[in-house]
């Protein structure tokens, strides 16, 4: 399954830049650079102690591609385990593409998607976890995802999963010699420890189940829709809290007819806004159909921002309102409401702020930008990150949740035998059973169609 053979890809992104960086893997890769590299020092890469610098120039023919630096990293001492060499060369694309030309002509071969970190897998510098968590890393755009991605990369849930595999494993083997010595009636193995173990295994995967839902909008953005009856301000709002026109904006009722989204960054925590169409009454087909979409999306958010608008709210209509803000509550208590008075004056303020005390209000004008922070203040103290930001793991990648739910059914299924006290041959089996989905996470047991498709969704050059 190791290959041996020199790789090559450009690690940074394609196009012209200030500098590139081409990456070499395999253990010919010193031998081949060293062909085309002339050092201004005449310095030989085979003679580069690990971790060093060259400067010099990648040479065809006698004809000079471009100056460059080449940074040296020997086996084992290196991402993939392998020699590695960078070649850190001008951004111009057709430099990148000559050196990678003159490479493979000369016994290197444009690597996979992924390759780079796979070889490191392969060779033990990481597990399969914690290489998934690379391409998290590279593909995350706040503070809070970049801190699951490297939580993962440090080993994060995995090195809990592995200290209970390997507790589980003893314990296996415990139940196993006794049924080599089934006749004679001895117990190596202790069932009351056990219990305790499996009750502690339990646990464990339950918190990092429940931690994927987290995890999950993370990583996506957290879902936020934005609704109310036409004209309240809805885009307007939008707008002013991503500081530019992203919604139109119009006078005229049910102009917003499909959902519009855009994400943004609020104190770490990467949000995905969805102005959404007015809620009424209406006998416009379109519209009906971006009102649905509009329930649809209260139903994926997290957190439910409605406006009303303020300078339409006064003592005759003031239980209507709250009726409307009510329902909303009503139907959608498992999430979080906040209530935005938009239009707001300074002879409004204290009305609205007095009727509406009970709910959790903001008075804004989307117009003039009033009171946005506070509304984005309050958003980011809905989401509880403290399980971020402490040493707890939480589960990002649904190829770990699926593996973390079939490893839990079958722990539980052998606590349940326990309970039933069924034989321990039966047992045996389940315990295999639960040892092999912990494999799975880890990649102590894996297979070429899993690795393929896990490497496969990786950048180039990775």
């Amino acid at each position: 399954m190791i290959k041996t053979d020199t790789i090559i890809a450009l690690a940074t992104p394609p196009g012209i830049g200030a500098i590139s960086v081409i990456r070499l893997s395999g253990k010919d890769s010193i031998t081949i650079s060293n062909k085309l590299f002339k050092s201004i020092n005449n310095v030989s890469l085979i003679n580069q102690n690990t971790h060093t610098i060259s400067l010099g120039y990648i040479i065809d023919s006698n004809i000079t591609i471009d100056k460059v630096l080449i940074s040296v990293f020997k086996a084992p001492r290196s991402y993939t385990g392998e020699n590695i060499v960078e070649i850190s060369c001008h951004g111009s694309v057709f430099i990148q593409q000559k050196i990678i030309d003159l490479f493979t002509s000369n016994g290197c071969r444009l690597a996979d998607p992924g390759e780079f970190t796979l070889r490191a897998f392969l060779n033990g510098k990481m597990d399969l976890s914690q290489a998934e968590s690379v391409a998290d890393l590279i593909s995350s755009n706040c503070e809070s995802s970049h801190k699951i991605a490297m939580d993962h990369m440090r080993g994060g849930f995995s090195n809990d999963i592995k200290l209970l595999r390997e507790e589980l494993l003893n314990f296996a083997s415990l139940i196993e010699l006794e049924l080599d010595f089934s006749e004679e009636d001895v117990e190596f193995a202790n069932m009351k420890a056990f219990e305790d173990l499996l009750v502690k295994i339990i646990s464990t995967l339950k918190n990092l189940i429940d931690s994927f839902s987290l995890g999950n909008v993370i990583k996506e953005g957290i879902p936020i829709s934005i609704v109310g009856e036409p004209n309240t301000g809805k885009s307007t709002l939008l707008n002013s809290i991503l500081n530019e026109d992203k919604a139109i904006v119009s006078d005229i009722a049910g102009t917003t007819r499909d959902s519009i989204e855009d994400e943004i960054v609020i104190n770490g925590i990467n949000f995905r806004f969805i102005d959404t169409a007015g809620i009424r009454t209406t006998e416009d087909e379109i519209e009906s159909i971006g009102i649905r979409k509009t329930f649809e999306n209260i139903n994926k958010s997290n957190i439910v921002m409605y406006v009303i608008d303020s300078s339409k709210v006064n003592s005759s209509n003031l239980d209507i309102y709250k009726s409307n803000i009510d329902k909303i509550i009503s139907d959608y208590s498992e999430k979080h409401i906040l209530l935005l008075a938009n239009k707001i004056d300074l002879s409004k303020i204290s009305f609205i702020e007095e009727n509406f005390s009970d709910y959790n209000l903001i008075s804004i004008s989307a117009k003039d930008n009033l009171n946005i922070d506070k509304v984005k203040t309050k958003i980011s103290s809905f989401i509880e990150l403290g399980i971020v930001n402490n040493s707890s793991s939480v589960v990002t990648n649904s190829r770990h949740f699926s593996v973390l739910n079939n490893a839990l059914s079958e722990v539980q299924n052998v606590y349940s035998g326990m309970q039933d006290g069924i034989s321990s041959d039966l047992l045996a089996v389940d315990v295999r059973q639960a040892l092999y989905h912990f494999g799975e996470l880890t990649g102590e047991i894996t297979n070429d169609e899993l690795l393929g498709n896990i490497f496969s969704k990786f950048c180039i050059g990775k």
